[in-house]
């Protein structure tokens, strides 16, 4: 079909991860476990850390919004992503692909500050522990987490708008198992420059803005236990940071790999791998490493399991 053939566009074609036959049913297997995995951590600890009274900190309170944000965005790509596995063509209305991009860019970009605002958590814990009470607050929580919900909605909703404001061509297949904003933008036959312009400007202030502030946190946070003189307390102080320089060195990586790799070596396959990997991977493995290193989540889950026994024997 000729891409410039001005065809009112109702509807979008996802072409998936492969067309290759022979790795359809392992792959869809393989992938719904993992989203199911996800989606079951993730709710676990969302309810976890509502229940448990030793789990009312600000640090919890961040972790549950994290989960809240992985499981939006991996349910908004994932069930979509499945379909294409066991159709011969996964179709996506116009309406709907919006408010995919819409809800995926809100969450991706939520998750990035949220864990920006974890790092700066941890630096009160750490070099502050006798303001941390009156710093971060309950108020000042939900003031953060607010302003990341509000602003990451204008971002989507300005970037999204701008997209399905201007004209597709006829052709309606999307390279990708979801609608994201460079397989879109190749679709369009309008002037592009002006849209590439704002999903740059967005791209690069979401992610510099939260990565400084995470780099100046752990920067402090190394500074004030290198000057400590017990052991024990360097000891201390890095568990408590363990999971979340995990989190974010995996999250980050995997953003950072994606957008500053070279342009010769920039393919439709590199970005399906490093898409598949923060959209259903990472909200996999969050769970995980929280659940696996952190103690108070493992001794929450203990006591959890406990009075659900008790209840019913």
């Amino acid at each position: 079909m000729d891409k410039h053939n001005l065809t009112v566009v109702t509807e979008f074609i996802l072409m998936g991860i492969t067309e290759n036959p022979e790795l359809q049913a392992p792959l869809f297997g393989l992938f719904l476990v993992i989203y199911l995995t996800s989606v079951i951590g993730n709710l676990g600890i969302i309810i976890l850390t509502n229940v448990d009274a030793k789990l009312q900190t600000p640090m919890y309170f961040f972790l549950r919004h994290l989960a809240f944000t992985d499981f939006v965005y991996s349910t908004t790509v994932g069930p979509k992503m499945l379909v294409n596995f066991v159709v011969d063509q996964n179709a996506i209305s116009y309406s709907l692909c919006a408010t995919q991009l819409a809800f995926f860019l809100l969450f991706i970009g939520s998750e990035l500050f949220i864990l920006s605002a974890m790092s700066y958590d941890r630096y009160v814990a750490i070099c502050k522990p006798l303001l941390y009470t009156v710093i971060m607050s309950h108020k000042v929580c939900w003031v953060l987490v607010t302003m990341t919900y509000l602003y990451c909605t204008f971002m989507s909703l300005v970037v999204t708008i701008n997209i399905f404001s201007l004209s597709f061509c006829g052709y309606n297949v999307i390279n990708h198992f979801f609608c994201d904003c460079i397989p879109l933008i190749s679709l369009l036959c309008s002037n592009t420059q002006e849209v590439e312009l704002i999903v740059m400007i967005f791209a690069a202030f979401d992610l510099i803005s939260s990565l400084v502030v995470v780099l100046m946190s752990y920067l402090l946070i190394l500074i004030a236990v290198l000057r400590m003189n017990s052991a024990e307390g360097r000891r201390k102080a890095f568990s408590t940071c363990g999971s979340h320089l995990t989190v974010v060195t995996v999250f980050y990586g995997t953003l950072i790999f994606m957008y500053v790799q070279p342009e010769s070596s920039h393919s439709i396959d590199t970005d399906k791998i490093s898409s598949i990997f923060y959209t259903l991977i990472i909200p996999l493995l969050n769970p995980l490493i929280y659940s696996l290193r952190n103690k108070d989540v493992k001794e929450a889950l203990q006591r959890t399991w406990q009075k659900i026994f008790n209840t019913f024997s």
